[in-house]
């Protein structure tokens, strides 16, 4: 029988297409490979993997001199434009996460959509490292393969407590952050007054469902408006995105591990925490706190009728706040 979820897939494909992004593979390293929705201009006669430079080629491409013909060709085409990065959270790959949210950004933005390790059509790796953190470093080594030197990163639940990773470590890369339904780190009290108040036994229970009635609770506290779906697609969706669910388990743990002593650190970038007013998981009184803490490089700004799921509840008003932030931090 056909799994449904899978097959609207060529349908996503075919939407990116036509927005002008592709499919790439990057190579990081034998055995690791990111899988990435790229701007086409990425793509050439050599394929759609890219493998880790040679350092003479690196150099050499470093220490060229443009000619003030190639210059202006730079400003007139599509690389000229600054770069978005959407990075998505747990339940979903990239291009399904942001599937309402792309087509607004693609004239005026080259946008990246990366799949972190262990989702999608990224591959596996033979580290161990299942922190945030590791995610943060596979996403901007991908993006200096792809030559990109600055980036807005924009990122949703445990896509962006990625997004704050990279912020962390690589400033130079990233030039500000859009962030909705995360925290900066994922304590273990926060973890443990999330889960009470859900009433869930652990994260991995609610966020790795592996019944149908796991799912649905899922859904329903991710929500904001009671949506019914039939059974069977609940069905396909448990097949076609909750795979790799050993390291996925491993990665919730990582969460954890890697914040025993969390303390938010001084972020230089801009920030916009764009919020569901209506979010049972993290809630706006826990993003009122962290605006507090992040300082005043930190706007809020909260959606009505909005749950936890924002931009496909209400990606209108998500893209519209969005739009409005990455034009201003870009003016």
């Amino acid at each position: 029988m056909v799994n449904l979820i899978e097959a609207q897939k060529p349908l996503l494909t075919g939407m990116m297409k036509l927005a002008g992004l592709r499919p790439i593979d990057v190579e990081l390293e034998p055995g690791t490979t990111m899988h990435f929705w790229a701007p086409k201009h990425h793509t050439g006669k050599k394929g759609t993997t890219i493998t880790p430079l040679e350092p003479s080629t690196a150099d050499a491409a470093t220490k060229k001199k443009p000619s003030s013909s190639s210059r202006r060709r730079r400003r007139n085409n599509p690389e000229s434009k600054p770069n978005v990065v959407l990075i998505h959270g747990f339940a979903a790959e990239g291009n399904v996460t942001f599937q309402f949210n792309f087509g607004v950004l693609v004239s005026r933005y080259n946008v990246y959509i990366p799949d972190l390790l262990f989702f999608g059509k990224s591959s596996t790796t033979d580290s161990a490292d299942r922190s945030p953190e590791f995610q943060a470093r596979c996403v901007a080594a991908a993006l200096d393969r792809l030559r990109v030197a600055r980036c807005d990163v924009v990122g949703f639940s445990y896509g962006g407590m990625v997004a704050f990773k990279m912020a962390e470590t690589r400033p130079e890369l990233v030039r500000s952050l859009a962030v909705s339904g995360c925290v900066v780190a994922m304590t273990d009290a926060v973890n443990k007054e999330t889960m009470a108040r859900l009433g869930s036994g652990s994260s991995a229970e609610l966020l790795m469902p592996e019944t149908l009635q796991g799912l649905k609770a899922l859904f329903s506290v991710s929500m904001y408006r009671k949506m019914w779906f039939p059974d069977r697609l609940y069905k396909d969706y448990l097949k076609a995105m909750f795979t790799n669910r050993k390291e996925r388990q491993e990665l919730l743990q990582g969460l954890l591990d890697s914040n025993m002593d969390a303390k938010i650190p001084i972020f230089k970038q801009k920030i916009m925490l764009i919020w569901g007013e209506e979010d049972k998981l993290f809630d706006i009184e826990l993003a009122k706190n962290m605006k507090e803490q992040l300082g005043e490089n930190c706007q809020l700004l909260g959606i009505p009728k909005a749950g936890h799921l924002l931009h496909l509840e209400r990606p209108c008003a998500y893209n519209r706040q969005l739009g409005r932030f990455l034009a201003h931090v870009n003016s």
